[in-house]
């Protein structure tokens, strides 16, 4: 692996990542076209899934493309959609080696896309910044292998972990640095997930604010009753934005039919006991076509998550004060007696947002 590769494929990632939250059921790839140590072209999987990021690029170099190397975040597609594939596109247009991190596991390519490639007589280098790529296509790997998307808890909370006082109070307890972020994370996700209680304690619009015109993502509530007001700012809004709804087979008909009727999808979710199977749940979501979900409570559901072993990564936003023990927690109760039964995660990020810190942790 060379250092060449490493910063042109290192490029290639970081358009990628433009794409993040707006490119489902489709990953979010990047691609950039090099020419004699030029960068000729260069492409991220636009709004929607499509086009996808190597047309993107392909069409910005030209002529030029012919005799270049193309760096890829993910295996060119090999299959015919609503776009020809990208591997033809890529022999097509006469480029000489074709730089990729890995396979997509998507069935339809699983190698095709480098086999059409190097039937061409293209040269083809895999595994360069491999665990990077993994990471940022994270969502999209464990849709196609395991049916469900990627899932961030997201905590914002007091120095002692609670996210509300006794009577419900929580606006605002960090500051508008932190809350900024947390829209930017929202935008970079397919989905925002809460549940019931968050729903109807706090009457959420869950949309992304003040970063401009950007593909909102899909509200998602867990209820598995649809015991929701219908009259609160995701039911006024549900036309403009979509809301989807995970409730129980057991839900109402009639309020499953209120919530249709006024433009809410509704997804019926299998139960463990008396409550929603959220390994159901995630799977439904994956089946829709979801790749990232961010879940942002209330502390049950955080509990459920945590216990199902569902979270992939938690995002905490800390702040300078206390609330004490009367305070409603930030994760509800796990049932557990052992340390080692807990759930661990591995510090990726942590710096200050203001008067707060932020600190980030992936998955062991």
């Amino acid at each position: 692996m060379s250092a060449r590769d490493e910063r042109f494929m290192s490029l290639a990632l970081m358009l990628g990542r433009r794409g993040q939250g707006r490119t489902w059921p489709n990953p979010a790839v990047g691609c950039v076209i090099v020419r004699k140590n030029r960068i000729v072209g260069r492409g991220w999987t636009a709004d929607g899934g499509r086009p996808h990021a190597e047309t993107q690029a392909l069409a910005q170099a030209g002529d030029a493309a012919r005799g270049a190397t193309a760096y890829v975040t993910l295996e060119p597609c090999a299959h015919h959609g609503q776009t020809p594939p990208c591997a033809e596109a890529l022999v097509a247009a006469g480029v000489a080696r074709v730089v990729a991190p890995m396979a997509d596991s998507d069935p339809r390519v699983a190698g095709e896309g480098f086999a059409i490639l190097q039937k061409a007589g293209i040269k083809v280098t895999t595994g360069v910044l491999a665990d990077e790529a993994a990471r940022d296509l994270d969502g999209f790997l464990l849709r196609t292998e395991h049916g469900r998307p990627h899932l961030t808890l997201k905590l914002a909370s007091s120095f002692d972990g609670r996210i509300a006082t006794a009577t419900g109070e929580s606006q605002w307890i960090t500051g508008p640095e932190a809350r900024r972020h947390a829209h930017a994370l929202r935008a970079r996700h397919d989905a925002v997930m809460v549940g019931a209680g968050t729903a109807r304690a706090d009457d959420p619009t869950l949309t992304v604010r003040d970063l401009g015109i950007i593909r909102q993502p899909a509200r998602i509530v867990v209820s598995r009753r649809l015991d929701l007001p219908m009259m609160s700012r995701l039911a006024r809004t549900a036309r403009d934005v979509p809301v989807w709804l995970c409730h129980g087979p057991d839900a109402d008909p009639a309020l499953s039919e209120a919530w249709k009727g006024i433009g809410a999808t509704l997804i019926s979710c299998a139960l463990t006991g008396r409550q929603l199977d959220l390994r159901s749940v995630l799977q439904e979501l994956g089946a829709k076509g979801l790749t990232r979900v961010f879940c942002e409570g209330g502390s049950g559901l955080a509990a459920s998550l945590l216990a199902a072993d569902l979270v992939d990564e938690l995002v905490g936003y800390s702040a300078g004060l206390t609330i004490g023990a009367e305070g409603l927690p930030a994760i509800g109760a796990l049932g557990l007696s052992r340390l080692s039964d807990a759930p661990r995660f591995e510090l990726a990020e942590c710096r200050q947002l203001g008067p707060d810190i932020l600190h980030r942790w992936i998955r062991a």
